[in-house]
């Protein structure tokens, strides 16, 4: 599988945040299919003006740099030019040179970057950046960061494992098996990347989700296996494990892929990769827990516990005694109920305020690091030139051409130049039959809140003729529009899904209910933290990076989605025990403690261990990625402890009968879905 899947990496998008359906993409494709040429740059190059920007050194340096990039196959233009000026910084130092490209598709375009990025290599005083060197950098970095990623954790998860279980034999399943469903998942991404493109930045997903979560499987059915093993004959035990821990896992991967299917409602292909992602691991954790573990169990036997000194066998039957901490914990969380679910939930809360401040972006080249040469041109064109020199607010207009055309748009050119927040505007001219372009300059930086104010008054027209506005600022506007628009859906499924699996499992209305509760609160605190490291720029050096002072638009909902599938997953985990002991006869408070009891140090493991999973990724070199897995690995940790440890025995000892409490119809309902002994 990894020989199959191995080479996924290098054949994946690093684009997929543009909704096609909306006006920038529609405008950016009218200019592209009239002129034959990109809209926006391609590539910028900066040329350092040594003499002056007008020496005869500086001239020749300019002129084969602009040799090299017309000579690229997918070049059609070269240009030194802005808006009828050169393109020079503002202290005379530094010349820019665009390349726009025939089509601005990505594989032609990071191909073209890969070839340009060999031919200006160690040419002093150059530097290339653009849209397609930001796609070409993230990709090949995305690949190397994943490797050392995978470096870092793996180690750190056998040493956890072997702490958790106390025997080397126990601890090495849960990497393997992880390994197993990583490789698995790499031959899916392949596949469906062949009927689709599929982002890169699904890499991470891919590996830390496929990883967890077929770690947290493995961890359940290892020990249930074990606890088997130590209570009854050993022929019947892998029946009990499946029984038992087996249903759990597959009542929590239907969970998780249910809720990750909740990406697939956007339009950004980035979010539907990662949908499609988290469904496909979420399906092989399973399928690798019930149907690959479970013969490696029976073939093992009591040779599972091989390789495990005698002490360390003891201090783990003292931790799973029945009077053992988790026991304790919840004994004393059950008293003061009411004290304890104020106190986590405010604290909860507290932690997810700063949410309400939060500010978006789109991805640019500020997600690359400082060393990358796209971030160093990025950060010169906006420091050392003219405000928004090479990203205007494009207009495609559909208007005949002609000279009572002509006199129409320039009466539009004089209008649009008495908008607030506009430098300049660029005359019209005719790019294609029947569609003319005019550039809009805006006064402030392409992604600031004043800009994208200016995209919206733009829009509001009037118009002389049928106008599409697009650019770097419309592209955000549209991205969170089209963002706002679905999240109602996406965030319903999700819901839905949560509720449908815990009322199968359980039978309960009241329980399904107060894990989404849970769930919001665990994503609000997440989310909080977020805005307080990443758009605050808290740690920046601590985790290596440059805070842009917003967040990704697409990220709170990513986050969203996997808080709300993963808080889930230690749920159903907490639960199915809870509802094992209550069905055996137990009150809910004993219930309760024996359920915390016998899951709590396992839970707490799987957190320990998904959290090193998926936290392995804040080393990347990728702002977009480390927001993912120091997000994702926050999560897991609050929901682990906060939530399952302190929140919920609170709420249930609160709830007593209640929590098993369903209206009739629902009860009948359950009957049909869960025969009578179905449940266990």
């Amino acid at each position: 599988m990894l020989a199959i899947g191995g080479p996924t990496a290098g054949s994946l998008s690093t684009g997929g945040f543009v909704d096609t359906q909306a006006e920038n993409a529609r405008a950016a494709d009218l200019l592209q299919q009239a002129a034959g040429v990109g809209p926006a740059p391609a590539f910028v190059a900066l040329v350092r003006a040594d003499g002056g920007p007008r020496s005869p050194a500086t001239a020749r340096r300019v002129a084969e740099v602009a040799a090299i990039l017309r000579a690229d196959p997918a070049v059609a233009r070269v240009s030194t030019v802005q808006d009828g000026r050169p393109l020079i910084a503002k202290d005379g130092r530094t010349l820019a040179v665009q390349a726009f490209l025939r089509s601005n598709a990505e594989p032609p375009a990071r191909a073209a970057a890969a070839r340009l990025e060999r031919r200006l290599a160690g040419r002093p005083g150059v530097l290339l950046g653009g849209t397609a060197m930001v796609q070409h950098q993230v990709a090949k970095i995305v690949k190397e960061d994943l490797i050392r990623a995978e470096m870092i954790a793996f180690p750190l998860l056998f040493l956890i494992s072997l702490w958790v279980f106390r025997g080397v034999v126990a601890a090495l399943l849960p990497p393997l098996i992880g390994g197993m469903v990583i490789a698995a998942g790499l031959i899916g991404l392949r596949l469906v990347n062949e009927i689709t493109d599929i982002s890169a930045y699904s890499l991470n997903l891919v590996t830390g989700l496929g990883l967890g979560l077929s770690i947290d499987a493995c961890l359940l059915m290892v020990s249930r296996h074990r606890e088997e093993l130590a209570r009854g004959p050993a022929e019947g035990a892998i029946g009990r494990t499946l029984g038992t821990a087996g249903r759990s896992v597959v009542f929590s991967s239907l969970t998780v892929a249910g809720a990750m299917s909740a990406l697939l409602v956007f339009h950004q292909g980035f979010l539907r990769s990662m949908g499609l992602g988290g469904i496909m691991v979420a399906l092989l954790s399973m399928v690798a827990a019930v149907v690959v573990l479970p013969p490696v169990l029976v073939i093992l036997g009591p040779r599972i516990n091989a390789l495990a000194p005698r002490s360390w066998q003891r201090r783990t039957a003292e931790a799973d005694a029945v009077d053992g901490f988790w026991h304790r914990l919840s004994r004393f969380v059950m008293r003061r109920p009411a004290l304890v679910a104020l106190a986590a939930g405010g604290a909860l809360i507290a932690a997810g305020v700063p949410a309400l401040g939060v500010r978006f972006i789109t991805p640019d080249a500020r997600v690359l690091p400082t060393s990358a040469s796209a971030r160093q041109v990025s950060d010169a064109l906006r420091r050392d030139f003219a405000v928004d020199q090479t990203t205007p607010v494009f207009l495609a207009i559909r208007a005949p051409a002609g000279p009572s055309t002509a006199a129409r748009l320039a009466r539009e050119r004089a209008r649009l130049a008495r908008l607030d927040g506009v430098r300049a505007v660029a005359p019209p001219v005719v790019v294609g039959p029947g569609v003319w372009r005019i550039d809009v300059f805006p006064s402030t930086e392409p992604l600031a809140g004043a800009t994208q104010d200016l995209v919206g008054r733009i829009r509001a027209g009037p118009h002389a003729a049928p106008t599409l506005a697009g650019g770097l600022t419309a592209y955000l506007v549209d991205e969170k529009a089209s963002l706002a628009a679905r999240l109602p859906l996406a965030l319903a499924i999700v819901a839905l899904a949560t509720l449908l699996v815990l009322f199968v499992m359980t039978g309960s209305a009241l329980l399904p209910l107060k894990a989404v509760l849970m769930n919001v609160l665990t994503i609000s605190a997440t989310v909080g933290i977020l805005v307080t490291v990443f758009q605050d720029g808290r740690f920046e050096g601590l985790l290596s990076y440059q805070s842009p002072g917003a967040l990704d638009a697409t990220q709170p909902i990513l986050m969203a989605v996997l808080a709300f599938a993963l808080a889930t997953d230690y749920e159903v985990f907490l639960l199915s025990r809870i509802k094992e002991a209550h069905d055996a006869g137990l009150g809910t408070e004993r219930a309760v403690a024996e359920g915390l009891q016998r899951t709590g140090r396992i839970v707490t493991a799987a957190a320990i261990l998904f959290f090193v999973a998926v936290a392995a990724f804040a080393t990347s070199r990728i702002v977009v990625v480390k927001e993912l897995g120091l997000g994702t690995g926050l999560a897991v940790l609050i929901d682990a402890t906060i939530v399952r440890a302190l929140l919920v025995p609170a709420l249930m000892a609160l709830f007593g009968r209640w929590n098993w409490w369903a209206p009739e119809p629902l009860r009948r309902l359950h009957r049909r879905l869960v025969p009578a002994g179905g449940a266990r």
